[in-house]
């Protein structure tokens, strides 16, 4: 009688798994950079909040009647503001206090305009985006776009 051989030898499985092994350690990392995403990503959030903080420092220094170079106090942090909107001086004093978010992932620097920025990010000078205070009171201020969120 003859017997049929059927499946695979050990040592094909080992080869198998090896070779898609030493794959997976070379290729994957080069087409899912995904902490870089989840930085661009974060970035884009906190682009939202400072939106959303100096639209709703406006709208609480318009309710208040207050002058347009009034402080405002959000939360019991006093925001300094020019032309209705929070200022974009360092120092904690302006956006930066109206907007909370974690000192381990994003950090500012300069001022007129400041600069958001992720801390730990690839490139710090394309992973960011800028906040210029507003000239006059009829217009919003500057936030701009990510230079690059895809380097974060």
């Amino acid at each position: 009688m003859r017997s049929k051989t059927r499946g695979f030898t050990l040592i094909e499985l080992i080869v198998v798994i090896l070779i898609l092994g030493i794959l997976a350690a070379v290729a994957a990392p080069r087409f899912a950079n995904l902490t870089g995403q989840a930085r661009g990503a974060a970035l884009e959030g906190l682009r939202a909040a400072v939106t959303s903080a100096a639209t709703l420092a406006n709208a609480l220094q318009i309710a208040s009647g207050a002058t347009s170079g009034a402080s405002v106090s959000i939360e019991g942090t006093n925001v300094q503001m020019i032309n209705a909107y929070p200022k974009d001086t360092a120092a904690g004093s302006g956006i930066d206090l109206a907007v909370r978010f974690d000192p381990n992932t994003f950090s500012t620097k300069g001022g007129a305009p400041m600069s958001f920025l992720v801390t730990n990010a690839n490139d710090t000078n394309s992973c960011v985006f800028t906040y210029a205070a507003a000239t006059a009171t009829t217009l919003p201020p500057s936030i701009g776009t990510i230079v690059n969120k895809n380097n974060c």
